[in-house]
């Protein structure tokens, strides 16, 4: 009787096992380095537009802080928040006057007050995006691109029938540099507060002209504020007018004392 005899080697399982641990192993090292090179980045983005977004949420509620001491005369507030994905400075009315930005209001005769404000500001640690509590309003830029733009606006109005312009100017002063990553508490309080009441003569223009820090400009917002909101009109490079029937100017400045952040 012819007998058959098989040809199969009693190692040949272990080399099939061997092969299929490779195959796997090398599916999952391929997933982690897709999800390293691609998702990886992807969440870090996400994260920092999250930050972004509260920060904006948090400025405007440093705004209402600003509301509230200067056109409420509250004395003091405080409001705790987290800083994430970048760091708030607070830049003084004294800092760098000459990078620093400043309003000039004008008439006829020539400059009335010129204030600098100094300002609150978020820089992202991405450094795609800055967002500033500059004088009464929340102004925001994109590194990146050129333009602004102003997610809150200030308190500034023109009454036609009376013909009264009336401006607020709220600027920021601190004993120290102040800069702040993390959680903290945002206390400020009032300083020096005044206001001055100018007649303007019969055919006078009064003026405006907003000059950004070179390094940090929100020019574009302002513009977009004076123009579409106070019914100004552009004159000249960064400067914008009042109608011409305004025949009182009431001008009114705030100190905001920052205390800590």
């Amino acid at each position: 009787m012819r007998t058959i005899k098989s040809t199969r080697r009693g190692g040949d399982g272990g080399v099939s096992e061997v092969l299929g641990f490779l195959l796997i192993f090398t599916i999952i090292i391929a997933g982690i380095g897709l999800v390293t090179l691609y998702g990886y980045p992807m969440l870090l983005l996400q994260q920092s537009s999250a930050n972004e977004k509260i920060m904006e949420k948090n400025m405007i509620v440093l705004q209402n802080d600003l509301k509230s001491l200067s056109y409420n005369m509250v004395p003091y507030s405080e409001t705790s928040l987290n800083v994430g994905g970048g760091a708030l400075t607070v830049y003084n009315m004294s800092y760098s006057p000459t990078s620093s930005s400043n309003f000039t209001i004008s008439d006829n005769s020539g400059p009335l007050v010129t204030f600098q404000p100094g300002d609150m500001r978020y820089e992202s640690t991405s450094a795609q995006t800055e967002i500033s509590l500059e004088n009464g309003a929340v102004v925001m830029r994109m590194l990146a691109e050129n333009g602004s733009t102003m997610l809150a606006e200030p308190r500034w109005f023109y009454d036609a029938p009376t013909g009264t312009a009336v401006i607020y100017l709220i600027g920021f002063n601190t004993t120290d540099v102040m800069a702040r990553s993390g959680v903290g508490t945002v206390a400020m309080s009032l300083g020096l507060t005044n206001y001055t009441v100018y007649s303007i003569p019969p055919g006078g223009t009064v003026t405006v002209q907003y000059t950004p820090n070179p390094s940090v400009d929100y020019s574009v917002a302002w513009g977009n504020y004076f123009t579409n909101t106070v019914g100004m009109s552009p004159v000249s490079n960064e400067v914008y007018a009042f109608p011409p029937n305004v025949n009182t100017l009431v001008i009114y400045r705030y100190e905001i004392i920052v205390k800590s952040v």
